[in-house]
């Protein structure tokens, strides 16, 4: 089948696209965040606008009627809400001066979660569609003068596919728990050495004597009220925390429901007077995958951040036969309960020559750098030294 029978067409908003036709590519994926409901809700909620510096630009290839492959695509004027930090790229931009934005950017906005790719049929030849979604890109940037094309977060089985069309890979790293085989919370708290095993009951313990009691709501049994209850809890770590980085309105987390509350899991704390929680965090499953993305509580509680955000969802996912369990970004207190560094890439390309020289002299001494840090973090994860000495490759 020839390339002559396929149609690029460039679409602003989402809802352009039939839920059936875009979903029909996304959910065989691992990741839930690129599924149309998630996509659409950013949009239709205002979360991502022109305005806030997020212009959707999504790449359709179709087969006469049939949505044959698809990439979300955002024209930023900015790099907030990326959390890919990568003001040295237009540092050097600005010195050489070439505008660095708006540039193009894949990823799920304000979702640094691994598995961002382009969304092909499988019935389709997926080398031949991504040649030709690569070539309508540098084609697009070009009459536009866009300076780069970047893709977050990416699926790495999928990178070394756009590695051959020109991109370069920039590694980075996120705190991952996987499941070696653990049938109970109490395995999981074998693994660390005895001193950290001590202050994980401790902390647990801690909530407890609080009052509070935990709770799982997940999917249809996530009653309806519930959901704008979560935007207030983000929305007051928000303030108390993070500044600018409110990326969500309540309208997001309200249009969750019902079409994609199938995704989502709520680890909620309770005292004994009060039928609401009084903290929660807010995480998304899919398959044997789950994310956490948000937390908040109205009243401080000594280790209920620990409690809610990692030890209910690691003891939940142990029971629910969860492999992967990505808790969000940030890093200093998953290291000591056992999230290990694992490499994450985004892809680069730059269309400025000068750039694009920039890019190829300088990433893999970048990449290296970020290689020790990783292999430095994982060597002072506190396990037991029979746990490393067993499974050196684990992390």
């Amino acid at each position: 089948m020839g390339s002559s029978e396929y149609t690029v067409r460039w679409q602003q908003q989402i809802q352009n696209v039939s839920p059936s036709q875009w979903n029909a590519l996304a959910l065989p994926l691992s990741t839930p965040f690129l599924e149309w409901e998630w996509l659409h809700n950013l949009e239709q909620s205002g979360s991502v606008t022109p305005r806030r510096g997020w212009q959707p630009c999504h790449l359709t290839i179709w087969n006469h009627q049939t949505l044959a492959a698809a990439a979300p695509l955002y024209l930023k004027g900015h790099s907030y809400g990326e959390f890919v930090f990568d003001q040295q790229w237009a540092n050097f931009a600005y010195r050489l001066g070439v505008e660095y934005y708006p540039k193009l950017l894949g990823m799920t906005p304000f979702t640094p979660a691994v598995g961002y790719r382009f969304l092909i049929s499988p019935d389709e030849d997926e080398a031949m569609l991504t040649k030709m979604m690569v070539n309508a890109i540098e084609e697009f940037c070009r009459q536009q003068q866009i300076a780069g094309c970047h893709f977050l977060f990416v699926d790495p089985d999928w990178k070394p596919l756009l590695e051959q069309f020109g991109f370069r890979a920039w590694q980075h790293h996120s705190y991952i728990w996987e499941n070696s085989g653990l049938n109970r919370f109490d395995d999981y708290l074998q693994l660390f050495n005895a001193n950290q095993r001590r202050n994980i009951k401790r902390e647990r313990k801690k909530v407890e004597k609080a009052g509070l009691k935990m709770k799982v709501h997940a999917g249809e049994d996530i009653p309806h009220w519930m959901f704008p209850l979560i935007y207030q809890f983000y929305s007051n770590t928000c303030d108390q925390f993070f500044g600018m980085s409110k990326y969500l309105n309540r309208k997001f987390f309200e249009g969750l429901y019902p079409n994609y509350a199938k995704r989502v899991v709520v680890f909620a704390a309770y005292t004994e007077d009060n039928p609401r929680p009084v903290g929660l965090s807010f995480c998304v499953r899919k398959g044997e995958n789950l994310y956490g993305r948000y937390w908040g509580c109205f009243e401080e509680f000594d280790c209920l951040h620990f409690e809610a955000c990692y030890y209910q969802p690691i003891e939940w996912s142990i029971a629910q036969g969860i492999h992967m369990f990505d808790p969000g970004a940030g890093g200093s207190h998953k290291r000591r309960r056992g999230f290990a560094a694992k490499p994450n890439y985004s892809l680069h390309c730059f269309y400025n020559p000068r750039m694009s020289q920039i890019l190829n002299a300088y990433i893999d001494e970048i990449n290296e750098m970020e290689q020790a840090e990783i292999d430095a973090i994982n060597q002072d994860l506190p396990f037991t030294k029979k746990e490393i000495e067993l499974d050196p490759n684990r992390v």
